[in-house]
């Protein structure tokens, strides 16, 4: 009997540690499987304004120009107020009832409402992470980093995805990691140009990237294709309207 009860308790540990095992597998198969399940949509409306969405979430960034009204936004975020990234009548054609707003300080200040997100602050909304990244000109006079304008990093259903805003290249872009999808001004004058803009794919090397801020006001569909072809990185130039699924 002496001989047998220590036998039987490391049985009985071997067990339990194959049974945990096995449980933390399948609790991980079911989440990746999860993510999986959810993917990630992106689509560019043109100049600076993306819709993302993923199962029920809807978050729009920069809504502009918009041709329809589907008040199905639960997020929209706004980087900075230049009148063609902060749009009032665009924001009412995203928002319904539920549809939280955030943005930087100057854009709540014109709005009379939603919630200010700083650059370097993190919000969790619903279990979706949104950080604000400073966004601001190095040599140029048009956004300031005083300003306090934004991007973001979004994390959704797995996914890190990066929109600029209206910058140059920065040192807090640099310092970026494990971005999913880059979405990068490349139209030059009021942010970075298409070699800047490949340049940033080298330092925070993101998994793909989508050129905005061109083809309207400034830039071009030169400008997108030259920074096609000048990235470290995957490279989607879009048209209007067009979307992709984010890998």
């Amino acid at each position: 009997m002496r001989t047998r009860i220590p036998l039987i308790a490391f049985t009985v540990i071997i067990s339990i540690v194959c049974a945990n095992q096995r449980i933390f597998a399948e609790e991980t198969a079911v989440q990746k499987g999860k993510e999986k399940a959810m993917s990630v949509k992106l689509q560019w409306f043109g100049h600076a304004s993306f819709k993302i969405s993923s199962g029920s979430d809807v978050i729009y960034i920069d809504p502009w120009k918009l041709k329809d009204a589907p008040h199905d936004a639960t997020i929209v975020l706004v980087s900075h107020s230049h009148p063609d990234h902060y749009s009032a009548e665009d924001i009412a054609k995203v928002s319904g009832m539920t549809t939280r707003f955030i943005a930087a300080e100057d854009v709540i200040q014109k709005q009379g409402k939603g919630q200010a997100l700083k650059p370097g602050q993190s919000i969790d909304v619903n279990g979706i992470k949104i950080t604000g990244v400073p966004a601001y000109n190095l040599a140029k006079q048009f956004h300031p980093k005083s300003n306090n304008g934004l991007g973001f990093v979004i994390e959704i259903a797995g996914k890190r995805i990066y929109y600029a805003g209206d910058t140059d290249l920065t040192d807090e872009m640099k310092a970026l990691k494990n971005i999913d999808l880059a979405l990068l001004p490349a139209g030059g004058k009021y942010t970075m140009d298409a070699a800047e803009a490949a340049e940033a794919t080298r330092q925070f090397k993101p998994k793909q990237a989508i050129p905005y801020h061109w083809g309207d006001i400034v830039g071009s569909q030169a400008d997108a294709d030259n920074f096609k072809k000048l990235a470290a990185c995957k490279v989607t130039v879009l048209k209007p309207g067009e979307s992709i699924t984010v890998d």
